[in-house]
């Protein structure tokens, strides 16, 4: 039983309590393995399927990585570049990241940067390999292909490397009479709906997509410090839409500084392809904004050709980000702002396209249930632990219990029956007495 404490103990001691000294910059994935890019493509290392790996990138690095597809598996490639938090980024500075055949026929790609707000902060891209139903031929092969994560940094720029966190993740087939549209549809639902009748809550933002807090249709009050992110995510299943919107509150004081593009609000799919973002400035009062309307979640918005509508082509965690810019502090100080953020999801949910195990392309009962209490995957993960520690602990208390029943009526009876002497041994310490 004291062993079984000792677990919960240590159940109890696990990583998270890094939060009581506030979150930190980026929370890697801690099952991360570490990678290097290479600048020779031949010399590549291999990403596996379903993996996620920690690397680096320095200023003006091209760096090549490599996957073995199938030829008829659609497969993504994420890159999270994690400039430091007290480093500077100039307008342009971002990623790009490509899949390429080994003829360096390009499949996809994608550019992200930290816009005009020149804010270091967490930033996601993806490139994919669609198979699709085109008569091109290109990147439909089975065989290796290369990734190509390209950082660009103004001189101006901290000279020092971003981290990487890069994932591989492959999407599942589709079941026979499936998605049989090849083009995205082109009247959706576009206006921005009334906000929800619901009384705020509060809930605090994780510090990455590995330990994003999870919301659903409501409005969501938290605190955001000048240089800070916070990560949440939100469940949004087929044929459904996602809204969201943030509200910086006034600071006290009376001061009226201008800070431009202060806040920045961000949208990445389960791919963790970047979809849209938004920025607020700020003077001292009560300032907001808004994603664009987007439409809802569809097998056939892939093939559109813009990236904002093309991203959402499959159900998940759709994951928002809030940045508050450093610059904030020059004219209100260190002191975190209260920040109010309001997720509305419409339309019923769907069916599922695909055959067999959708992986992270859906939408759990599970899911629900964790947007609903606000867990993070870890902490519901740290939960479901200590349920069986204790239930192992409570199993072994019980064996414990009943043996001291059993020892203490046997006892009973023998004195009962004058058999009990000085000599004697209890049932479980040594040899049984006369009569066991």
């Amino acid at each position: 039983m004291l062993a079984a404490v000792a677990a919960m103990c240590a159940v109890v001691a696990l990583p998270g309590q890094a939060y009581a000294a506030g979150p930190p910059a980026y929370a890697f994935d801690p099952g991360a393995k570490n990678v290097q890019g290479a600048e020779l493509n031949a010399e590549a290392s291999v990403l596996q399927p379903g993996a996620v790996y920690r690397s680096s990138i320095k200023p003006g690095e091209k760096l090549y990585y490599r996957v073995k597809l199938d030829s008829l598996t659609d497969a993504y490639v994420s890159a999270v570049a994690v400039p430091k938090s007290d480093g500077t980024v100039a307008y342009g500075d971002g990623i790009t990241i490509s899949i390429r055949d080994l003829n360096d026929s390009r499949c996809s790609s994608n550019s992200v940067n930290f816009g005009s707000g020149e804010t270091p902060r967490p930033i996601a891209a993806y490139a994919h390999r669609t198979i699709g139903r085109s008569t091109s031929t290109t990147c439909r092969d089975a065989g290796p292909y290369d990734v190509l994560i390209e950082r660009e940094s103004k001189p101006a720029s901290s000279p020092g490397a971003w981290d990487l966190e890069l994932r591989f993740v492959e999407e599942p087939g589709l079941r026979s009479g499936g998605p049989t549209e090849t083009a995205a549809p082109k009247d959706w639902p576009s206006a921005t709906p009334a906000p929800p009748a619901v009384e705020a809550k509060k809930r605090t933002g994780g510090s990455s997509y590995y330990d994003a807090t999870s919301l659903e249709t409501g409005e969501w009050i938290d605190e955001i410090a000048p240089g800070q992110t916070r990560f949440y995510r939100v469940p949004v299943d087929w044929g459904q839409q996602i809204y969201a919107s943030a509200v910086l509150s006034n600071t006290p004081g009376g001061k009226t500084d201008f800070v431009g593009n202060a806040l920045t609000l961000s949208l990445d799919n389960p791919a963790q392809g970047h979809i849209v973002d938004t920025t607020l400035s700020y003077a001292g009062k009560s300032a907001s904004t808004a994603l664009k309307p987007l439409p809802p979640v569809a097998y056939r918005n892939r093939y559109d050709y813009g990236t904002q509508v093309s991203a959402m082509r499959f159900a998940g965690w759709y994951y928002l980000s809030v940045t508050l810019s450093p610059k904030v502090a020059e004219a209100y100080g260190e002191d975190p702002i209260v920040l109010t953020t309001t997720v509305q999801v419409k339309n019923e949910a769907g069916a599922s396209p695909y055959e067999g195990d959708p992986g992270i392309f859906a939408v759990t009962g599970k899911d629900k249930e964790l947007a609903k209490s606000g867990d993070s995957a870890p902490k519901a993960a740290k939960s479901a632990t200590m349920q069986v520690v204790a239930a192992g602990a409570f199993g072994t208390g019980a064996v414990l219990v009943l043996g001291l029943g059993a020892w203490t009526l046997l006892a009973r009876r023998r004195a009962a029956a004058g058999v009990t002497s000085a000599h004697q041994q209890p049932p479980f310490g040594g040899p049984p007495p006369q009569g066991w």
